[in-house]
């Protein structure tokens, strides 16, 4: 078997080739051939001019090109060109998008797509997607540090090592650059000010109204939801939903646990560790977790828990909550911003607000996630890409302080200026932003609108401070957070072993979820948990976790080597 060469030493050598290679064009003319000429219609010639480590590639070439560019989230809303912050940047690049979006079931879309063997020029998914690997292994997307080296050497310049080397797989190529992420070195950086999205919120009024209570224990949480049920049955002819959750899906739920993702919102909140003297620990199987999933089944028997929570997806959801229509969610704060808008427009005191929710026997404050090294999405680009020198140029400037400066602020004059020696929103602006987030994305198109390459820690010197109704949310989270990178990227690829039997008990706890919170007694949701192990024990889980800790005992090692 061959020794792969540590990643920090095949980094070094891409850039000393790199540094030869633009001394030899500097020295010599270039006989490159252009890349892709001709492939869009409507593009200009490709210009001659060598690429640079210290040139943004972009420039070379602004002649109008469009691009189709797959997003994996049906819940997106927004089209390229309609703003002005858009419109901005076509202007200055060249380049449009052409926004694909699924019109229903995300994997669904994605499949059919993969099976063609067709794919759009750029597509964006959550990391943890089985479509990542699935692309990456059947040789559907291109290698980004290839297409750098080849086209945009300027992209290794805007680029972090870290999440590079965090991102390259085992053939020693990136397919997928991340957005929203924090390395180690971020950490240090940033980390006093970094806020999680996990959240557990309450409805300001209602909960003011029982009384404020203590929702921590299980006694406290149920008789919280019954006091809000009996003193609000209905919020404007409908009925009250007492608590919400993410939406249900083939794998689980975000709101208590995800094998797939390796995740469990709902450990975070009982401080569950994920790891214990350097093993891997079961969370499902702790009894503070279980507790706590009993006690959603009580909810259930007790008539707290509406049927509406296991069938509605995200618009669904957003529209009640738009209504103020749920008393308490286990819900990631960004997730309702627009709505959130809409309740304090009508009424201050009814947004949500963050309160202790559940926790463990101890009352330990919750560990929540902050940001990590792969980040909340990554975006990739195929291998039918239309031009790979314009998208491999276009994804460097998006990932460029210039790149993140106009998608964040916009136009100058148009968004922003500088004001009292800051570039910052114009007030104007500022106050649709803050009253209405929807409104804003199609009027200026600017702060995140656009939020596939975001680089959440570089956009902080352009953001304004936190208002109502978001600062509350936002500052319960602060000293809570805590990264947990080293459990990012441990799942076995779809097609081993461990992959297909990693994926069954993911669809396994997909249908036995709702299960165990349906169930009509205690004894019966023992029987179908135990069930549950029993499956996962027929199917590989030993041999999965044994993956598992391998991949996560190596990626202990990658984060201490960021660090040094």
């Amino acid at each position: 078997m061959k020794k792969r060469l540590p990643k920090s030493l095949l980094v070094l050598t891409l850039i000393f080739t790199l540094v030869f290679v633009a001394a030899c064009s500097n020295g010599s003319s270039n006989n490159a051939e252009p890349a892709n000429q001709g492939a869009n219609e409507g593009a200009g010639e490709n210009t001659a001019a060598a690429p640079s480590p210290d040139t943004p590639g972009w420039t070379l070439d602004t002649s109008p090109i469009t691009f189709d560019w797959y997003l994996n989230f049906a819940w997106f809303p927004n089209k390229w060109g309609v703003d002005p912050t858009s419109k901005y940047v076509t202007e200055k690049t060249g380049v449009n998008i052409e926004f694909i979006v699924p019109a229903g079931n995300e994997n669904e879309k994605l499949n059919t797509m993969i099976a063609s063997g067709d794919l759009p020029d750029f597509l964006t998914l959550g990391w943890w997607e089985d479509g990542v690997k699935t692309m990456i292994e059947g040789d559907l997307v291109l290698p980004l540090n290839e297409l750098a080296e080849q086209y945009d050497p300027y992209f290794f310049n805007v680029s972090d090592p870290a999440k590079i080397a965090w991102y390259t797989q085992e053939d020693g190529h990136i397919y997928g650059y991340p957005n929203s992420s924090s390395s180690p070195r971020d950490y240090e950086t940033y980390g006093e000010n970094y806020i999680s999205n996990q959240t557990f919120v309450v409805r300001k009024d209602m909960y003011e109204a029982i009384g404020s209570p203590d929702m921590r224990t299980p006694e406290g949480f149920l008789n919280a939801l019954q006091k809000a049920q009996e003193m609000f049955p209905d919020v404007n002819g409908q009925p009250l939903i007492p608590i919400g959750f993410h939406d249900f899906g083939d794998d689980g739920n975000y709101s208590f646990i995800d094998y797939l993702q390796n995740s469990s919102y709902l450990a975070n909140y009982l401080a569950i560790p994920r790891e214990k003297d350097g093993q891997l620990y079961d969370v499902s199987t702790d009894p503070e977790f279980v507790k706590w999933l009993k006690v959603f089944r009580q909810a259930n028997e007790m008539g707290l828990m509406s049927k509406d929570v296991f069938i509605d997806k995200r618009p669904q959801m957003e529209e009640k909550i738009a209504q103020g229509r749920y008393f308490a969610m286990m819900y990631q704060r960004t997730d309702f911003a627009a709505q959130q808008n809409v309740l304090f427009a009508n009424d201050p005191n009814s947004v949500y607000i963050a309160v202790d929710g559940p926790a463990n026997a101890d009352l330990d404050q919750p560990t929540l996630a902050g940001p990590s090294i792969s980040g909340w999405t990554v975006t990739l680009i195929s291998k039918d890409v239309k031009d790979k020198e314009r998208a491999i140029r276009f994804l460097s400037y998006l990932l460029s302080e210039e790149g993140q400066k106009d998608l964040y602020l916009g136009e100058k004059g148009v968004s922003y200026d500088t004001i009292d020696g800051k570039d910052q929103f114009l007030p104007e602006v500022l106050e649709l932003r803050n009253t209405d987030r929807s409104a804003f994305d199609k009027q200026y198109g600017s702060s995140l609108t656009f939020w596939m390459m975001q680089d959440t820690n570089m956009i902080t010197k352009w953001e304004p401070p936190s208002v109502e109704p978001f600062k509350q949310l936002e500052d319960w989270t602060r000293g809570k957070t805590v990264s947990y990178s080293q459990f990012d990227l441990i799942n076995p690829p779809n097609s081993s072993p461990e992959g297909i039997n990693a994926k069954k008990i993911s669809s396994q706890w997909g249908k036995v979820l709702p299960r165990l919170l349906l169930s009509g007694s205690e004894e019966e949701f023992d029987q179908i948990f135990n069930e549950f192990i029993a499956f996962r024990d027929k199917n590989g889980f030993a041999e999965l976790m044994e993956y598992r800790q391998a991949k996560y005992e190596e990626n202990i090692g990658k984060l201490a080597e960021f660090l040094n």
